[in-house]
């Protein structure tokens, strides 16, 4: 196909796509439209040079997705390797040809195709671990790029030909930012940011939609509110937009996957220490030991102590995750793990507001009484799994129980009179138990139909979720359940007595769930590929009033569909829409509670349209961009002829455009990032809000930029910048959060192959800003300047 043949086809793609339904032609701005030309134009005329070459192409990843370098690929007297990323190129002539596949621990493929003048991708060869051993030197990669995940797709797929959005943070990335939690990783990714959670848990708000419950664990769910950390993880996978079909209910604007590390077959010892600001510490190891040639033990742990910037405030952890690896033959896999993570904090609230900002005292400044403030989190997660090979069916089980404890009690900061003299302060504590078991069977099969290739999944997820939750109220000086104290000097030490009030939980649940779901990815041609798929969930959920002895109960049946195409006008690019719809039980993300009221009303909706395109611009360098449109339905609001009633006719729009970049600029320069503009306002009164409100803590426009430069090959450099634009504190729109520009720097020094010192510097420039809020009188402010120190050991 000649240059204007790929121009006029990409284009012609454009043009249906902006002709389509109203809500694109108004979403997709000239801008929009541009930056997907030009990446259509670069790429065909990058695709020009290729034409009339039978040039074979892939991208060989091991059973976790990690990309195996410099795998062999040949055929008759032709071969090339697997670079950094996995990926090959091979040029063969007209004709059949037998591709075989191979790297040294792993068993090969063969792979039969016939050629006739013009480009194959073959897409992402998944080797399975063989039983030798083998030994490799691991050296620094200034590579962030992951070539294909499971989690979007239930099957292997490469990330350039997922329709829908997916930023993937490796461990590289990670340690290079010295990250250490989930608002760390997000803080990167386009579209998505940290919530305050109260500053004891876990909150995100993925396109204008927040959510304390849409975490999961190697595809399986973990929705208690806690802190997690990532010493344990090989990656985290940020995946935007609706999800129901793959992962449940819930996943209404995105999801949050954490990929850990499992034992494998390649000696490791990793060890990191680091000392910063504010007396922080913070250590991990991660040992994986062969034990044979069919058997391996992996052990990850951590230790971290911190104080804080904000006064009389610390934090510690404890964290192990010991996995297993059995061998039994060469197609099957059994892994079995377990994780305990201990959390200790002090609970810390933010600061209030006065006439719409954030109140205009030091940011240390702290409300309540510390030494009566407290978060505590236990978590043990049991993890078992088996992969099994027949021929090209693939079984996959897995199976995980978590037990979860949790209390916190703190202080809320509350209004400030009109004075500015004083500031209201109300108490409370919380405790929650959960215990989860969850089974998730995959069966994936690769058939063709004459030309065309149908990879088929279909799977079942059976479950059960029992909480326990008891919550008290604060009374000062035994009496009232708030007090005032001096605007500037908030801190108190009046005594608070805690117990229940009439309207404070005391209750349990239990929810019984069940889904199926079938997919179909088709191989159209080397052009196009199609995915559709449906779930169904059952949500039977029984709820126990304890302090009334009575019970109610409601059963929901949901059906989530997704359908995507990706039109590839060659290999390196692809466009894409999609379509899809997740649903939100009327208990909520966490079941918390059910009433007479919320028995009744239906699920709430969401349903994203999304259009984009990936590219591949050189070797170890991906762009990404995408357009949205996100509708929430269903929404509660106050019924206006009856205000003790509840109808769902409030709705949320959020609509916006995303770009990305990760990888390599040069063997050099890595980067990350990316860009976002988003809208999220309500659309239709909710009980929250009138119709035309934004959406709280969702900023119109955010850029995030993570640059490392390697100047020799010892000596590397980092710097990051991070802007964001204004943004309300609460759906009222009351109080703003001012916007801000921050910037962080890194230095490395690889002293030999083993050892690697580093420096980072957060906020290098000292600025003042608010990081986040829950409401409009608990507002966290950002970090002051901070240091930290470390040393990496690998042996």
């Amino acid at each position: 196909m000649k240059f204007r043949q790929i121009l006029q086809a990409t284009f012609n793609q454009l043009v249906h796509i902006t002709k389509g339904p109203h809500y694109y032609r108004t979403l997709i701005s000239r801008s929009t439209v541009a930056a997907l030309l030009i990446i259509a134009i670069a790429s065909a005329l990058s695709a020009q040079n290729k034409v009339g070459s039978n040039r074979v192409t892939g991208v060989v990843v091991d059973r976790s997705g990690a990309s195996i370098a410099g795998a062999a690929v040949s055929s008759d007297a032709v071969s090339a390797a697997a670079d950094g990323e996995g990926r090959f190129s091979i040029a063969l002539s007209n004709g059949a040809h037998e591709l075989r596949i191979s790297a040294s621990g792993f068993s090969g493929d063969v792979r039969r195709i016939g050629l006739s003048g013009g480009n194959v991708d073959l897409g992402t060869i998944v080797l399975e671990v063989g039983p030798a051993e083998a030994t490799v030197t691991v050296s620094d990669s200034p590579i962030y790029l992951v070539a294909a995940i499971q989690s979007t797709t239930k099957t292997f797929t490469s990330l350039r030909d997922v329709p829908q959005s997916v930023t993937v943070t490796k461990s590289e990335q990670m340690r290079d930012q010295m990250m250490s939690g989930i608002a760390d990783v997000v803080r990167y990714v386009p579209g998505v940011s940290a919530h305050q959670g109260e500053n004891n848990r876990d909150d995100v708000i993925f396109r204008g939609n927040r959510s304390s419950a849409d975490f999961f664990r190697d595809g399986v769910r973990d929705d208690v509110q806690y802190y997690r950390d990532l010493y344990n993880l090989d990656r985290v996978e940020t995946i935007r937009g609706s999800n129901a079909m793959v992962f449940g209910r819930g996943g209404g604007g995105g999801v949050i996957n954490r990929v850990t590390k499992e034992a494998g077959f390649t000696p490791i010892r990793d060890f990191t220490a680091s000392l910063g600001s504010y007396f922080q510490r913070r250590f991990t190891a991660d040992i994986d030991q062969p034990l044979g040639k069919r058997l391996a033990l992996r052990v990850n742990g951590l230790y971290e102590g911190a104080d804080s910037f904000r006064k009389s405030v610390n934090s510690n952890r404890v964290g192990i995750n010991p996995t297993l690896t059995f061998l039994p033959d060469n197609k099957t896999r059994i892994t079995l793990g377990y994780e305990y993570l201990r959390d200790r904090r002090i609970a810390d609230r933010g600061i209030s507001s006065f006439a719409g900002r954030p109140a205009d005292v030091p940011i240390s400044t702290y409300y309540g009484d510390p030494d009566n403030s407290r978060v505590k989190a236990d978590v043990n997660i049991f993890t078992a799994s088996i992969d099994r090979v027949f021929g090209r069916l693939i079984v996959r089980n897995r199976t995980n129980y978590g037990d979860y404890e949790r209390f916190y009690q703190n202080y809320v900061p509350g209004a400030v009179n009109a004075l500015k003299t004083l500031v209201t302060l109300s108490a409370y504590n919380n405790s929650a138990h959960r215990r989860n078991l969850f089974n998730q069977t995959d069966l994936i099969y690769d058939v063709k139909t004459g030309k065309i290739r149908h990879t088929l999944a279909f799977g079942t997820e059976f479950g059960t979720q029992r909480t326990r939750n008891f919550r008290q109220t604060g009374y000062f000086n035994n009496l009232t359940t708030s007090t005032q104290v001096a605007y500037d000097r908030p801190q108190t030490n009046m005594p608070v007595t805690f117990r229940q009030s009439a309207t404070d939980a005391d209750n349990h649940l239990r929810l019984y769930l069940g889904a199926a779901y079938i997919q179909d990815q088709i191989a159209v041609s080397r052009y196009l590929q199609l995915i559709a798929g449906v779930r169904f969930d059952y949500f039977g959920l029984k709820y126990f009033n304890d302090r009334t002895a009575s019970s109610l109960s409601r059963v929901d049946r949901l059906v989530s569909p997704r359908f995507g195409a990706v039109i590839k006008p060659f290999a390196e690019l692809s466009l894409y829409g999609s379509y899809s719809v997740s649903f939100l039980p009327s208990s909520g993300d966490q079941f918390a509670s059910l009433t007479n009221i919320t028995q009744q009303v239906k699920p709430e909706q969401f349903t994203n349209y999304e259009a984009g395109a990936k590219w591949d611009l050189a070797r170890g360098l991906y762009l990404t961009a995408a357009i949205y449109r996100l509708d929430r339905t269903n929404t509660r609001s106050v019924d206006p002829n009856d205000p003790t009633a509840i109808i769902q006719t409030g709705s949320q729009r959020s609509e916006g455009f995303e770009f990305g970049v990760t990888g390599s600029f040069s063997p050099k320069w890595v980067s990350s990032g990316g860009f976002t503009w988003q809208n999220a306002r309500i659309t239709s009164a909710t009980a929250s809000a009138a119709a035309g409100k934004q959406a709280a803590q969702v900023p119109h426009n955010t850029v995030s930029w993570w640059n490392k430069y390697s100047f020799t090959n010892r000596l590397s450099a980092g710097i990051g910048l991070i802007y964001r634009s204004d943004m309300f504190a609460a759906i009222d729109n009351t109080v703003v959060l001012p916007g801000y520009f921050r910037a962080d720097a890194a230095v490395y020094y690889n002293i030999n192959e083993k050892w690697r010192l580093q420096a980072n510097i957060d906020n290098l420039t000292n600025v003042r800003y608010f990081a986040n809020a829950d409401g409009n009188n608990n507002i966290s402010p950002g970090s002051p300047r901070s240091a930290k120190v470390g040393v990496v050991a690998r042996f």
